[in-house]
């Protein structure tokens, strides 16, 4: 039997699980106010206890524009010009956070029915 580890593969769970939330937490930090790459990177760290590290959100971010949920704009940051660029949600990436959200909940609550290992229809009637 092969050895299971949580660091070493490519693909792994975690991997894979943040690969498929990144783009509802994204949203979820962005609907609360306009972010640069390394705030949200450093807010998702922070709000998970260091569980959700992300290493790669432009991807995600340019995704999520291409799709018309995010917009970026640059920002001056010093005297000197330096421009930092931030990320902020559209209604359209409002919307679809709703949806996400709602269908995120659904999931989780059908993952924990399996693992709980009840019946919804003959454990509601009981």
């Amino acid at each position: 039997m092969g050895r299971i580890s949580n660091k070493s593969s490519e693909n792994s769970f975690e991997d894979y699980f943040k690969r498929a939330t990144s783009p509802m937490m994204t949203l979820l930090l962005l609907n609360e106010k306009p972010m640069y790459v390394y705030k949200l990177s450093q807010e998702l760290e922070k709000r998970s206890n260091s569980t959700y590290k992300m290493n790669f959100l432009y991807p995600v971010l340019y995704r999520l524009q291409q799709q018309g949920y995010v917009e970026e704009y640059s920002q001056e940051i010093t005297e000197s010009h330096r421009t930092r660029n931030y990320y902020s949600i559209t209604e359209k990436g409002k919307e679809y956070l709703d949806f996400m959200l709602v269908k995120y909940r659904e999931l989780l609550k059908a993952v924990d029915t399996i693992i709980e290992g009840k019946d919804p229809v003959t454990d509601d009637e009981e």
